[in-house]
């Protein structure tokens, strides 16, 4: 408050006898006072008094400094309770001023000074919710918009930070704003109020959304006086459905929404269309099959170009919430195996068998309220991977005892065949699903488990078993089934709860992927489309279970009624994707997504449609499946041919996640040759491919990742040779390519651009290269014999140590320093092949290098064990080396020779150099 003296006095001080007209009736020498006069005054007022001197200033100003310095006001009495009540006193005094600007003020320092209040609860309770809460609420009817905007931003942050009670929320907060949103409010109050109640539902939770915000929230859906009200609930129906979740969402909800969709205002039907996809994920899949995808059509029809081009916009989103992880072609492979030792193990082998007691099922990969009978579920990461080699070896198995309470599943994996051969059908060819009767005993259920292995699954003769190996023998061109004609399936493993969960760990990898690169537009445009289908398999895992394809011949060849103690359930069927595509999306919503593509779509909708499409085409890709990649492949090739580069920059960024849906056939045949046309394209494309090179090189094969080798050294060749940022990630990219490669690969192919990379002009580039080589050192040492290792280093002493320019010799420091700080050489092998040549520049002629070497020396070499266990000639070399440079005619040189190394950090020290230096 000391400030607040310097400030412009009142004019009514003038008469007070402080006016620059004063003067001495006896000398006529005028008197003009100091500002150290007013100082002095307010040093003898207490907190309090200044703030009660300033605040009622007639001055705008003064009153407006009195806001803003409330916060330190209230830090300098903090001590005294009864003081910090006397100013939370006078803001509520000073809430009521007249002017606009003075009570905006205010409002923006209620959360500091609550976030104070939260801190200091033991000297202050309850001031927040005295003092500042009503103000609060109060500013959101008030007259002024300045004041009812800073009042809303104050509440919202308020809720962030979970600085109002939950009851102040359920008394003081909801009545207020459902009183504002009432039928004779103020037009614009009862706007911002809705918008209030839709932004703070996520922040207050399901149950008082439900009870206080929903009811109303659906009356002003309805509200037939004002657009701009309807306009923001649709907007903000998503976030609503998601926090009152799919019951409120389905019975509530969902009314309105078809009402808004037909709102004749164009501007409501375009929010709806916006947030369409979030809609659809707190609904169930019959009702966004049946329900939502018609009313998704009738957007896309709209009249309104604006309306058609935000469904448009939605449409990729909309399709990925009907993923289900079960039927999406993706299943989970074990980490701790390599794909060679990946193999299916025959269902036959496992039939009869109990469940190894070393099995062990983690609980976050098996929900709560489903359990898999005793013949294990066996998840593969891919179907068609490694086909040939499925015959032999055992694959890692998950297993979970039968409860009698839960669902158990038999004969799943005969189901495949019935979903690739529709006209094939067999008794053999269907699950059932079967509940023992909730009377009966866990003895009865250990007797029926029993029976349902060694019975039920042979309850006539012949019946003919689908084997899964011969299944990926088809797909993968092998021996067809002799059961049927030999035909390709690429139908989905059986449904299973394991497999929900393991995909949906493969879809947040996949999102945890991208998510160092949000900042791009279209990897954030992708992340979200991921994340929509993430959400959407997440609520279907809740509302489905393992069930049957209804077949009525079924019925006519089993008379499964007479099966005592169970119940069959044939009311949700697993959809048949591999027999028509609409069993997973509809169809209509899948021709108009393709027809996003058409040239004429760009001159009636959108001029970026095509991105819109390429952005969504993984979460397309994922809820089809690989099985139903065919209905794709042609327009991902014309994206990918677009003309734009945009759009081929999005799927540039996002290849390598649509090859982990498709597997490695799909991907060799019909994404390898698309990388390699994006290899080749402009920087703003290849960035794209070449930030996940080493995520799409691991997916292919041995033989067909080598030859990329040879086109690794195009990528320092760039547009704009300033583009340095191209190059460090090439660097980056290289050092996880080096576990991709053989030891004699990484020499030939990756060490001449490694060293390349140690030169660039920019030293950012230049310091992951010395990361890159450092671990290129360490990859080639340890191979057998380690050859390739001892010539790389060879090389470095060749090139960089004996360099005659001094920055070439400053990098080689740096990579030893980087060698020794990551182990990448045992310190005997270091101290033979690169200390001595490390040595010997403590006389280099350039002080730059000596004051690395000094700190190399002494804050990273001598931390080492090795040379401080015993002593040894290489110990000794070292320590006159740094005697030798701590009497250095270079000051820096000696200080950085002469200090204990934990005195300064090691990096900054190095970055200093370098930003020194270059």
């Amino acid at each position: 408050m000391a400030d607040l003296s310097l400030l412009q006095e009142d004019l009514q001080e003038d008469a007070d006898g402080f006016g620059v007209d004063d003067y001495s009736s006896e000398s006529d020498v005028i008197i003009i006072p100091s500002a150290l006069d007013f100082v002095s005054q307010d040093e003898m007022l207490t907190p309090l008094g200044r703030l009660d001197k300033y605040a009622a200033s007639e001055n705008i100003f003064n009153r407006q400094m009195v806001a803003r310095s409330l916060l330190d006001t209230l830090r300098e009495v903090c001590d005294d309770e009864r003081d910090c009540i006397a100013v939370l006193e006078r803001i509520s005094r000073l809430a009521d001023d007249s002017e606009p600007t003075v009570r905006a003020e205010l409002m923006e320092q209620v959360p500091h000074i609550a976030l104070f209040c939260q801190e200091n609860r033991p000297s202050i309770p309850y001031a927040f919710s005295k003092f500042l809460l009503p103000i609060v609420v109060r500013y959101l009817a008030d007259q002024n918009n300045q004041v009812r905007k800073t009042s809303q931003a104050a509440l919202l942050a308020l809720l962030e930070q979970e600085l109002i009670e939950r009851f102040d929320v359920e008394t003081k907060v909801c009545p207020v704003l459902i009183e504002l949103t009432a039928p004779d409010s103020n037009d614009d109050v009862k706007t911002e109020a809705v918008a209030i109640m839709c932004k703070m539902a996520p922040m207050v939770g399901k149950d008082i959304t439900e009870r206080l915000i929903l009811p109303r929230f659906c009356e002003m859906c309805c509200d037939c006086r004002m657009f701009h009200v309807r306009k923001v609930c649709a907007a903000n129906f998503g976030d609503i459905c998601s926090v009152v979740g799919q019951q409120a969402t389905e019975e509530m909800l969902l009314p309105r929404f078809f009402q808004l969709c037909s709102d004749n205002v164009w501007g409501v039907r375009k929010a709806c269309a916006e947030c369409f996809m979030a809609v659809s994920c707190a609904t169930c899949q019959e009702i966004r099959r049946t329900k939502l995808s018609a009313l998704f059509i009738n957007l896309i029809s709209d009249p309104s170009r604006w309306v058609r081009q935000a469904a448009f916009q939605s449409l990729g989103p909309f399709i990925s919430t009907f993923a289900n992880p079960s039927s999406s072609g993706q299943y989970f492979k074990e980490e701790s195996k390599s794909s060679e030792e990946m193999s299916v193990e025959n269902k036959n082998r496992t039939r009869d068998q109990e469940a190894p007691e070393d099995v062990q099922v983690r609980p976050e990969d098996t929900p709560s309220d489903l359990s898999v009978s005793n013949s294990s579920v066996i998840l593969e990461n891919t179907m068609e991977d490694h086909a040939a080699e499925a015959s032999g070896k055992p694959l890692g198995e998950i297993s979970v005892p039968l409860d009698s309470s839960l669902l158990c599943t038999l004969s799943s994996e005969s189901h495949q065949e019935a979903a690739s051969n529709e006209n094939d059908k067999k008794p053999g060819n269907y699950k059932s699903m079967l509940r023992p009767e909730v009377g009966t005993t866990s003895q009865d259920s250990a007797l029926l488990d029993q029976e349902l292995y060694n019975s039920f699954h042979f309850w006539r003769t012949p019946l003919p078993e689908i084997d899964l190996d011969i299944e990926l023998e088809q797909n993968s061109g092998g021996k067809p089934s002799p059961e049927g004609p030999e035909e390709e399936s690429e139908g989905p493993v059986p449904s299973s709860p394991n497999i929900t969960m393991a995909t949906r760990k493969e879809l947040e990898e996949m999102i945890e992927n991208l998510e160092p690169h949000i900042d791009d537009p279209d990897v954030k445009a992708q992340v979200e489309v991921l994340s929509a289908a993430l959400r959407a398999s997440s609520l279907d895992a809740h509302e489905e279970t393992i069930s049957i394809e209804k077949r009525s011949d079924l019925q006519d060849e089993l008379d499964i009624n007479e099966l005592p103690n169970c119940k069959i359930n044939q009311e949700d069927s697993v959809p048949l994707i591999s027999d028509a595509v609409e069993d997973v999306v509809p169809q209509a919503l899948l021709d108009q997504y393709l027809s996003m593509t058409d040239p004429s779509r760009a001159q009636t909708v959108d001029t970026e449609i095509a991105k819109h499409c390429a952005y969504s085409l993984p979460g397309v890709a994922l809820t089809l499946g690989r099985q139903n990649w065919h209905c794709l492949r042609e327009t991902y090739e014309t994206l990918a041919s677009d003309m734009q580069w945009k759009v081929r920059r999005t799927l540039a960024f996002s290849i390598h996640e649509l090859a982990v849906i498709l597997g490695d056939q799909l991907t060799a045949a019909d994404l390898v040759p698309i990388f390699n046309g994006f290899l080749k394209d402009l920087d703003e494309v290849r960035i794209g491919v070449l930030k996940h090179l080493h995520d799409f090189l691991k997916l292919l094969h041995i033989d067909k990742r080598r030859e990329y080798l040879y086109q690794l050294q195009e990528f320092l060749v760039t547009d704009n040779s300033r583009n340095w940022r191209f190059r460090a990630e090439l660097a980056e990219q290289l050092i996880l390519l080096l576990e991709l490669y053989s030891p004699r690969d990484v020499y030939d192919y990756l060490r001449p651009i490694a060293l390349n990379l140690c030169a660039d002009k920019v030293s950012s580039v230049r310091w992951i290269s010395y990361k890159l080589v450092s671990e290129m050192v360490k990859k080639l040492h340890a191979a057998t014999p380690p050859t390739f290792g001892v010539d790389l280093i060879n090389e470095l002493v060749e090139n960089f140590g004996r360099c005659p320019k001094w920055s070439g010799r400053q990098a080689f420091v740096f990579v030893c320093q980087t060698v020794i700080e990551d182990d990448c050489l045992p310190m005997d092998q270091f101290a033979v092949h690169l200390m001595p040549h490390l040595l010997t520049l403590a006389n280099d002629r350039v002080p730059n290098v000596r004051v690395l070497l000094a700190k190399t020396l002494r804050q990273t070499l001598l931390e080492k064990d090795y040379f401080l266990a015993s002593a040894s000639c290489h110990q000794e070399a070292v320590e006159q080396t740094i005697m030798a440079l701590q009497m250095d005619r270079d000051s820096d040189v000696k200080y950085f020779a002469s200090i204990h190394p934990a005195s300064t950090k090691i990096s900054e020290d190095a970055m200093s150099t370098a930003s020194s230096t270059y």
